[in-house]
């Protein structure tokens, strides 16, 4: 009743992937970063061969949301002439890497090194990725990395396999990330194509040698939330979809960096800016609330979900999650909420502290059934 197809890949920007809406095109910004013109640019293009729809995804790139086949090459041009595309599929699947919003200078270069080294990794899984967080503050715990860099309390820089509580001291980060890519594959974490370290660690299987985890990384921040912080302003949208004329609002007032939790945080500014769209107060209610596309959006939902998700937003309570999911599969937020609202065939079902496989406590609900009061 829940059945989704899981693809086993990310789309890009050379190999979209096909939505209800048309074609999305992920576009993953270098180092997680947009200058102005690029910016302007990104939003120009959505409008000239989109439908003006633009994404922040959980992996901090940007989604170009209803290319059609005939507009497609035409966006690859402009994207190239911007320097926010990769020489090949290949390239831009390896290079998922998410960085730190808050990096400094040092976090930067480790990246840099990290993305020059990716074309020596071994053949990886689609979805393989890397989390580089090893700025002032550790902020991205929960954020999915099947090889993370981080720091342990001391600042000594840590390389750590999702999954495992300790990470091993590094110096050569490119040199460690290549070969801890290495051991994961010739270890058995590929199977048909697919695998994710946590898997394998969970199978008690661990690295050796000089990359066996000693040392605890650092206590992670909780996730950052809408406001002035010492970067510059964090502004998140709703459910992570804005508009081109958004972005390109937010070029005026300085460079971009993208986020993995569908916000951009604004450099250098000193004051919340004032756009229309922006969601710039972190007590909002929609930002208690994850929810997907849905249909007719996207191919795989079972029924239109975000004008149920505004709707129950106010009904959440302050530090509490609301996940309303188009389909079993969960893309918006794949994890455990403390409800979790579910379209299927014939309904919508309910979950309590789970995530959209988990079973449900009512099923079958039509839209207007489903209050959400005395469940938090």
């Amino acid at each position: 009743m829940n059945g989704f197809q899981v693809q086993g890949w990310c789309p890009g920007a050379l190999l979209p992937m096909e939505s209800g809406d048309g074609l999305v095109v992920r576009v993953r910004p270098p180092l997680g970063r947009l200058s102005p013109d690029q910016a302007r640019g990104l939003a120009a293009a959505a409008r000239a061969h989109g439908n003006g729809l633009i994404d922040l995804s959980a992996r901090g790139n940007v989604q170009v949301r209803g290319v059609t086949a005939a507009s497609h090459s035409a966006l690859i041009v402009d994207l190239r002439e911007m320097d926010l595309i990769d020489a090949s599929p290949e390239a831009e699947q390896r290079r998922n890497i998410v960085i730190t919003p808050f990096a400094d200078a040092e976090t930067y270069r480790l990246a840099s090194a990290l993305a020059d080294a990716l074309v020596q990794m071994p053949p990886l899984p689609g979805k393989f990725g890397f989390v580089v967080d090893s700025g002032p503050m550790p902020v991205m715990g929960d954020i999915s990395g099947d090889i993370r860099l981080e720091r342990a309390a001391d600042g000594q820089l840590l390389i750590r396999c999702d999954g495992a509580a300790l990470g091993a001291p590094v110096a050569d980060v490119a040199a460690a990330s290549v070969e801890l890519a290495r051991w994961f594959v010739d270890a058995g974490g590929v199977g048909d194509g697919r695998g994710r370290m946590a898997a394998l660690i969970g199978r008690g299987v661990q690295p050796k040698g000089v990359l066996t985890g000693t040392v605890a990384p650092a206590a992670k921040a909780v996730p950052p939330q809408p406001g002035l912080v010492a970067q510059g302003a964090l502004v998140a949208v709703a459910f992570g979809q804005m508009r081109a004329e958004t972005l390109a609002g937010l070029a005026d007032l300085g460079p971009l960096r993208v986020t993995p939790w569908r916000m951009l945080l604004i450099e250098g500014v000193s004051v919340m800016p004032a756009l229309p769209g922006l969601i710039t107060d972190s007590d909002d209610p929609i930002r208690r609330v994850e929810a997907c596309s849905g249909a007719p959006a996207c191919l795989q939902g079972r029924a239109a979900v975000r004008d149920l998700a505004w709707r129950l937003a106010p009904q959440v309570p302050m530090g509490r999650l609301l996940h309303v999911s188009g389909c079993g599969k969960g893309c918006a937020h794949p994890g455990r909420a403390d409800v979790t609202v579910v379209a299927t065939a014939v309904g919508f079902d309910l979950v309590l502290n789970g995530s959209p496989t988990d079973a449900a406590m009512k099923r079958g609900l039509g839209a207007d059934a489903i209050d959400l009061r005395g469940l938090f």
